[in-house]
């Protein structure tokens, strides 16, 4: 049996309504949702952010709501940001380039090289990880290895939830559940992507805890990989 790679621990949270989705609409920004979370719920993701070492969400999420992915409203350390991103395509004004907080751009073989030197021009790290696309567990690795990142959170959206759980690489799961529905077949979920064909193919979930955190139910789960 060959032995584990070496990777951080991975804690997906997220902020969902009671159907599941992330935002109003596709192509909307979370911050939309996200402002409707009482104000004991938004310490708790940055005392969260706080405690990790690292922060990860995908490139589209980036393009569309332009975080900063810096600690706020607490004391504690900005914790590293990583943004897979294959292609090397996200936008140079991007706040995740900026000087807040260190950053990682995680790229592929095939992402053009005028693209790569222009994200180092401004001041971060980018890294190798995956020949035609950013390869997730070399990805882990590499962040545990040169980065010593041990704990990683992911605030990702639908793609790289689903790319996470696919290789087995998160952990825990913890939800902040909105009280709306907002419908749509095309409205970003908390997992996207999956396309299973058996029950046998399903993720499954021990729930951990649950508490009301102000006005919002927090559940917290354990990922159970066969």
């Amino acid at each position: 049996m060959a032995e584990a790679m070496p990777r951080p621990h991975v804690l997906m949270m997220s902020e969902i309504t009671v159907d599941g989705k992330l935002t109003l609409k596709r192509g909307a920004s979370s911050k939309i949702l996200m402002k409707y979370m009482a104000h004991e719920t938004e310490l708790l993701l940055h005392k969260t952010r706080a405690e990790l070492d690292a922060i990860m969400v995908g490139s589209n999420t980036i393009k569309i709501d332009n975080s900063f992915l810096t600690v706020r409203y607490v004391q504690g350390k900005s914790p590293l940001r990583v943004i897979p991103n294959s292609n090397a395509d996200i936008p140079l004004d991007s706040n995740v380039l900026g000087p807040d907080a260190p950053t990682v751009i995680a790229v592929s073989e095939a992402a053009p090289a005028d693209r790569v030197e222009a994200i180092r021009k401004k001041g971060v790290q980018v890294v190798v990880t995956g020949r035609d696309r950013v390869d997730l567990p070399l990805l882990m690795k590499t962040l545990y290895e040169k980065f010593g990142v041990r704990k990683l959170m992911i605030e990702g959206g639908p793609t790289l939830n689903w790319h996470m759980l696919h290789y087995r690489l998160v952990d825990e799961i913890r939800l902040i559940h909105l009280p709306f529905i907002v419908g749509g077949a095309d409205t970003p979920s908390l997992v996207g992507g999956m396309h299973i064909e058996t029950e046998d193919e399903m993720i499954r979930l021990e729930l951990a805890r649950h508490y009301m955190c102000g006005s919002n139910l927090v559940t917290e789960y354990r990922v159970l990989y066969r």
